[in-house]
């Protein structure tokens, strides 16, 4: 069995941008549990950075816990049962935010955008909501992984929209966001991850200043070391205007990281 922490290659990196006087952004990465969490707030009086806080501060803390203690230390469990763990802990975080929010009249109406990624068995469970965005850098192609909820997004499904129309519009209106209500639909996905892939996590003040593109040209040069990429990334879209903040993880995988053991039933029960 390999540790993760051998197997994964990991960095955050957050930056105010030119435009805005403060950040907030939030972001989490530990390669050794195999979990990034990045957040782009919303909300005035400063009460988007205390939704990110919020939920980076809350998430980490309770899947460190569930993942370092029972799934990503050599025990095998179903896909299901690691997407359902995310999917609870996303929703107690979610609950959190919201109540807050209702007991401190000047946090009303806060939220975030959320996008987390789980490594575990030689795969990834990604769990998403707004329009910050998960990228897959594997064999040469760069893929989206996640699908913005956004108004955008929602027009250009519903065909009243082609790409390169969106300009007209919006494009920080989202349709799901974390903490502005006592529900959550948080969108999933678990798929299996190889050695050689880069995984790139991302608020829009990056996706809005680069195209995919762009991005690639980056990340594929300097795909041996994500350090120097992040910083490229962020200096990029800051030198087109940095018109918000902008926040990336990068997440490389080095070498399998197999679980070789079955977990035991009562490690995979949430509390």
């Amino acid at each position: 069995m390999t540790a993760l922490s051998e197997a994964l290659e990991a960095v955050a990196l957050t930056d105010t941008g030119r435009m805005r006087d403060h950040n907030e952004d939030a972001v989490f990465v530990d390669a050794a549990c195999g979990v990034a969490i990045l957040a782009d707030g919303m909300g005035g009086c400063n009460a988007g950075e205390v939704a990110s806080g919020m939920a980076v501060a809350v998430l980490s803390e309770t899947l460190k816990r569930d993942f370092s203690a029972h799934l990503l230390h050599g025990a095998k469990a179903s896909r299901n049962s690691v997407e359902r763990i995310v999917l609870e802990r996303v929703a107690a975080t979610n609950a959190v935010i919201f109540e807050t929010s209702l007991k401190q009249p000047e946090y009303t109406g806060m939220g975030t955008t959320l996008v987390a990624a789980v490594f575990h068995d030689d795969h990834v469970t990604i769990a998403h909501l707004g329009d910050s965005r998960l990228y897959l850098l594997r064999g040469g192609e760069l893929r989206v992984m996640t699908r913005d909820h956004s108004l955008l997004q929602e027009q250009m499904d519903a065909g009243l929209l082609v790409v390169g129309e969106g300009l007209h519009y919006e494009k920080n209106l989202v349709t799901r966001a974390l903490g502005v209500d006592s529900f959550v639909n948080t969108e999933s996905r678990t798929c299996a991850a190889r050695p050689g892939d880069i995984y790139l996590l991302c608020s829009d003040g990056l996706s809005n200043m680069l195209d995919e593109r762009d991005i690639q040209l980056i990340l594929e040069p300097l795909s041996g070391d994500i350090e120097q990429a992040a910083k490229q990334l962020v200096d990029m879209a800051n030198n087109r205007g940095g018109y918000d903040n902008v926040s990336v993880v990068l997440i490389k995988i080095l070498r399998e990281f197999p679980a070789l053991e079955a977990a035991p039933e009562s490690a995979l029960k949430t509390v």
